[in-house]
Order: C-alpha cells, then structure tokens, then sequence
C-alpha cells in the first residue's frame, strides 16, 4: 500500500478513500481481511489523470 501510494503520489485523502474501496470490495466477498487484489481492483476504479 505504501508503496503505491508513493508510486502514484496519492495525497492522504485519496489512500484513505483506495482502503474504503478496498474494504467495500473485501466485503461484497465476504472476507474480513483486504488483500492485494481487492488494492489492486479499486485502483482501477480511480479516475484517469489524462
């Protein structure tokens, strides 16, 4: 996580709102941990900076 954050210089705001994504998809799978592919899966959701 920190990681991509640093890679993708995400401000605070927007690593916090990546984690409510991640923890929203993690929940629709009924799982009670966030892995890597729930991170991975709300990045793509993140709006284009083109």
């Amino acid at each position: 996580m920190e990681t991509a954050c640093e890679r993708l210089t995400l401000s605070l705001r927007s690593a916090h709102r990546l984690l409510k994504v991640a923890r929203t998809l993690a929940d629709l799978e009924q799982v009670d941990a966030i892995t890597r592919s729930h991170l991975a899966e709300a990045l793509q959701y993140r709006p284009s900076t083109n």
